[in-house]
């Protein structure tokens, strides 16, 4: 259920998932780093007030970095790459919706792979979310690559406990590849 949040507290939860967002529509990480730090000023000026409800907020910050990217995009300086995302048709409207799900269940993992032990966290960050292989992590941390493997192994257990199934399954359907 959601509920009152602190804006430190929002801003740790939601921060990620938002850069991801925004990188979705216009591939630039800086840019969408930018966007997403405005769109929490932009908030903390209009709800000064009070603690913030975290579904108003969430749903204010997405609307407001999507407008952003659409802005950005408008201004020239992905438009070619990007041409099909200046006047969204309904359908499209769907794949906006697509994309808050990715970021979501993206955050939802990057949130659980941050709370394994470090041996765990650093192989599977590597591995899952920077795409290397089984050896270029052994040949990196200076390890086996049975550590490597057996480390993985440890985080998928561990990450199976704290995460959704249905977030879990996507973990093993979009990161998990057989490196």
């Amino acid at each position: 259920m959601m509920g009152l949040f602190s804006l430190e507290e929002l801003f740790r939860c939601y921060y990620d998932r938002l850069v991801y967002f925004a990188w979705q529509f216009i591939h630039d990480k800086e840019a969408a780093r930018d966007m997403v730090q405005e769109a929490f000023i932009n908030y903390w000026k209009v709800h000064e007030r009070g603690e913030p409800d975290e579904t108003r907020a969430r749903n204010f910050l997405y609307l407001n970095v999507k407008n952003s990217c659409l802005r950005y995009i408008r201004h020239g300086k992905v438009v070619d790459k990007h041409r099909s995302i200046l006047d969204p048709d309904p359908a499209e409207e769907g794949c906006t919706i697509n994309k808050i799900i990715r970021a979501e269940v993206t955050g939802e993992i990057y949130r659980a792979i941050e709370t394994l032990p470090e041996s765990c966290r650093r192989i599977s960050w590597m591995s899952y979310l920077e795409g290397m292989k089984n050896q270029e992590i052994a040949n990196e941390l200076g390890i086996s690559i049975n550590t490597v493997k057996t480390q993985k192994q440890r985080a998928l257990h561990l990450l199976r406990l704290r995460l959704d199934p249905e977030i879990f399954s996507l973990l093993l359907l979009c990161f998990v590849g057989d490196n």
